[in-house]
């Protein structure tokens, strides 16, 4: 029943605005009540909160994964570039609606995020020191603005991203992990 009514505020937030959807017009189009809805999420707010934290939690899941490998730094970039930018892709209306309405949330829910965000942040982060560290990474751009760089892109990804373009998710983050990688060689 959570994934009915994410799926089903998902598809209206996208159609309608955050602010111009109703809970009742939530409930209606996933076929349960209202009270089986805050039984689940205790308010609008959370549906949108969730909307997007379940992207980031996943994200930060593939992120522990691939960090977690074996395999030489510049491979482990790569592969975490290209997953930030398949997972936004396929959910890119979750992105969207979040950024969008990312305001109205209350202020300790946006502290919540921003907390959830920093720490995936923190750990990409972590693999670009590393690779500075071992000198497969140039080390005279500060870490955190190689990351403020690299998902800035990824954050404007709605502004132009079409599924139905000439791209694909992974075309377009083989393309950024690329260009990220260009950009760290010494």
């Amino acid at each position: 029943m959570p994934e009915r009514l994410l799926s089903a505020a998902t598809r209206l937030f996208a159609e309608r605005g955050y602010e111009s959807t109703s809970v009742q017009e939530v409930v209606s189009a996933a076929g349960v009540t209202k009270g089986a809805m805050y039984h689940y999420f205790g308010s609008k707010d959370d549906l949108l909160y969730e909307i997007y934290a379940r992207v980031l939690r996943m994200q930060t899941e593939h992120l522990r994964e691939i960090a977690s490998r074996d395999e030489p730094v510049a491979d482990l970039v790569h592969a975490a570039a290209v997953d930030v930018i398949v997972t936004s892709v396929d959910n890119l209306d979750d992105s969207t609606i979040f950024f969008r309405s990312m305001h109205q949330l209350p202020p300790e829910k946006q502290r919540g995020v921003r907390a959830e965000r920093r720490e995936y942040h923190e750990l990409f982060r972590a693999m670009i020191e590393r690779g500075r560290a071992e000198g497969v990474f140039r080390d005279d751009v500060p870490a955190d603005l190689v990351v403020d760089y690299f998902f800035g892109s990824v954050h404007h990804l709605s502004t132009w991203y079409r599924h139905d373009g000439p791209l694909t998710g992974r075309d377009v983050g083989r393309h950024f992990a690329d260009l990220l990688l260009a950009g760290l060689r010494p």
